[in-house]
């Protein structure tokens, strides 16, 4: 169970590319202290819970808001007050929503995740983009990391608290809303890679 409360076991994914690589299974160990970074893949053994909780502990871009600069809005290093924001994230979709919200956070993962990209190729001294596929642990990455970043940006002057903004932002990825940051990314990421075909 997921903060004690929130079960795993009638979570579906349903993007069969991301079966292997989003983890519902096991104890959460919210401190896994990096024991996973020994392997290639280690990460897809972190529960994805855990993944969103580290993608949140980032240091912001360091904007100015009342002659003080919020640097470390989400507090890089500060894991307590990351699963304190994803913990209360999570009790708001599911008040929001009436369902697991480890499902919906899976939805907006599978939403987010971009299908190809572009890479840069050298061809006798001419550089060209061409489009190429992305690996599945690379698109839960993707996923995770534009949901985190557009709740730290949201962040900045509002009322909404951190966990409100996360919570938006998973239930917007979630619909499919384009309004979403992590969306309108995933679709700007795949219409470059789609005119570089």
């Amino acid at each position: 169970m997921i903060f004690d409360k929130w079960e795993t076991g009638d979570v579906v994914v349903s993007d069969p590319g991301l079966i292997n690589y989003i983890n519902l299974q096991g104890t959460l160990t919210m401190h896994s202290h990096g024991r996973q970074a020994k392997k290639q893949f280690g990460k897809s053994d972190l529960n994805i819970t855990e993944r969103m909780v580290n993608n949140i502990m980032r240091s912001g871009s360091g904007k100015k808001v009342g002659g003080k600069l919020l640097r470390d809005r989400f507090g890089c290093g500060k894991k307590s007050a990351a699963l304190a924001t994803v913990q209360t994230a999570f009790d708001l979709i599911a008040q929001k929503t009436k369902e697991n919200p480890l499902q919906v956070l899976v939805r907006a993962i599978e939403n987010a995740a971009p299908r190809e990209e572009t890479t840069r190729v050298k061809f006798g001294g001419i550089t060209r983009h061409i489009a190429v596929d992305i690996a599945p642990q690379r698109r839960i990455d993707f996923a995770l990391r534009n949901i985190a970043i557009s709740a730290l940006g949201k962040s900045f002057k509002t009322t909404k608290s951190r966990a409100q903004v996360l919570a938006d932002e998973i239930l917007a990825a979630a619909s499919n809303d384009t309004n979403a940051m992590s969306i309108s990314k995933k679709i700007e990421v795949e219409r470059v890679a789609k005119g570089a075909r």
